[in-house]
């Protein structure tokens, strides 16, 4: 195979964006619903999104630039985390353009909101799963504004939920790739973990 070497420093700051999202991929999505102080709901997508601690629950979006989102949450210390199915993709594309700050984003996407049993966010009703979160810290890195938040309560659809498992399949979530382009987890596979016994057990 024949390689090119990138030296990001020598690249554009959009340059450097298209190859980074290009090759981290896919990447989850956090739809990210919060409350201004002024109480308009505000609901867009962030794909720099993980877990960080599973012992206590933490994950952490990361937003570029300052936009609502990271108003809201400063403000409030609240946000929840709606994940994506495929059915709801479209809906959450449309609440990734920017709005102005005092339109509400659940009523242009024509979504139903649920209430939230520990904060004030609202979670988007239609979603098979989402976090309830409390901001934990937020942290700027670069252009990056990484927010970490403790998991509070978790809801997810019965119809996902197998014992004691979340069943991938079911979940059906959407993943972003570069640019405009998006994954489907609509055909997973299974991979069991080895171990070194196994490993040695196999060889002898």
């Amino acid at each position: 195979m024949a390689y090119l070497e990138i030296d990001p420093a020598a690249q554009t700051s959009r340059e450097n964006y298209f190859l980074l999202t290009g090759l981290v991929v896919p990447r989850p999505i956090a739809w990210v619903s919060s409350l201004s102080e002024n109480g308009v709901r505000n609901l867009a997508p962030h794909s720099y999104f993980n877990i960080v601690s599973s012992d206590p629950p933490i994950v952490h979006f990361t937003q570029t630039g300052r936009k609502d989102t990271l108003t809201n949450v400063e403000t409030t210390g609240e946000f929840v985390i709606n994940f994506v199915s495929v059915e709801l993709a479209e809906a959450m594309n449309l609440t990734a353009a920017d709005f102005p700050h005092d339109e509400d984003e659940f009523a242009w996407a024509g979504l139903e909101a649920a209430a939230s049993t520990r904060v004030s966010p609202p979670r988007v009703a239609a979603v098979r799963a989402a976090f309830e979160c409390r901001v934990r810290t937020i942290l700027e890195m670069g252009n990056g504004n990484m927010v970490f938040g403790d998991v509070v309560a978790v809801h997810v659809d019965e119809s996902v939920f197998r014992d004691g498992r979340v069943d991938m399949a079911r979940l059906a979530a959407v993943g972003r790739l570069g640019g405009s382009w998006y994954s489907a987890v609509d055909d997973p596979f299974r991979l069991d973990r080895p171990t070194w016994a196994n490993l040695r057990r196999a060889t002898e």
